[in-house]
């Protein structure tokens, strides 16, 4: 089965809204991204592509936001099942507010004046700092996370710059703030920044090991031990936290935004 997400912008809307609803389904998909269709010949060329694809046993669906009324009308002509994830949704909303929709490429793909600024801004403060790199502007995070090597900072820390515009820093918990078990003086005047990460020690062993094989750094009895004495400094202090074995970056994002209260910069 091929999927086609596509767009007269990045077609990342498709693709999200596409793939959640793929989510129920118990079915091997091969996904392809068509961005920035924005011509009825670009169409046309798409649909004869697809009825191609069809006359040979292929079976496709297509997920599509167009804004271009013309350009969405050639897209239904194709003999693949087709669903225009704008124009399904628009008619209630338009009855609803009482207003005419009027969208365009433009409106429907871009982000409102300062919030795309704010999410550059916010990468650069992840990247800056990342991995306790940087101490000294921890006064402007909007979360603080924590954890030991390889438990997820890094990447939630970036989705949270790069989806909602937070400024999240990442500390890690060594073994030097284990003897004794406190926590770093660093982050004492942060602490109602702080969350905490844990993961199941297995899957910790599983990630390090690809790092760094053999290694006591990798072996399942230091990761067994790490996590043991995060958890209980996570306790001991008070400081939320989260298991993220069996979460992806977004929930695990989403979990801790609900969790410190952060407010969505975006659209």
């Amino acid at each position: 089965m091929k999927v086609y997400f596509v767009s007269d912008g990045t077609a990342i809307t498709a693709e999200v809204f596409g793939s959640a609803m793929l989510s129920f389904f118990d079915v091997k998909i091969d996904t392809i991204s068509v961005p920035f269709l924005t011509t009825e010949d670009k169409a046309r060329g798409f649909c004869k592509q697809i009825n191609n694809e069809i006359a040979l046993g292929h079976q496709t669906l297509v997920f599509y936001t167009i804004s271009d009324p013309v350009i969405s009308d050639i897209i239904q002509t194709s003999d693949s099942h087709c669903y225009n994830l704008f124009g399904d949704l628009l008619s209630p909303i338009e009855n609803a507010l009482g207003v005419k929709a009027r969208p365009t490429a433009q409106k429907a793909h871009g982000i409102k004046e300062g919030v795309y600024d704010g999410r550059i801004d916010a990468i650069n403060y992840a990247l800056a700092n990342d991995d306790g790199c940087s101490v000294k502007n921890l006064d402007e995070a909007h979360v603080i996370l924590l954890g030991v090597s390889r438990s997820g900072k890094t990447p939630t820390s970036l989705y949270l710059a790069m989806q909602y515009g937070i400024k999240a820093a990442n500390y890690p918990i060594t073994e030097d703030d284990f003897d004794p078990l406190k926590l770093p003086s660093a982050l004492k005047a942060q602490k109602k920044k702080l969350y905490g990460l844990t993961i199941d020690a297995n899957r910790l062993h599983e990630i390090r090991t690809g790092r760094m094989a053999s290694s006591k750094y990798a072996s399942l009895r230091q990761c067994r031990y790490e996590l043991s004495e995060v958890e209980t400094l996570y306790r001991q202090e008070r400081i939320p936290f989260l298991n993220s074995t069996r979460l992806s970056v977004e929930e695990i994002s989403t979990k801790v935004m609900a969790d410190m209260n952060l407010d969505r910069h975006r659209v």
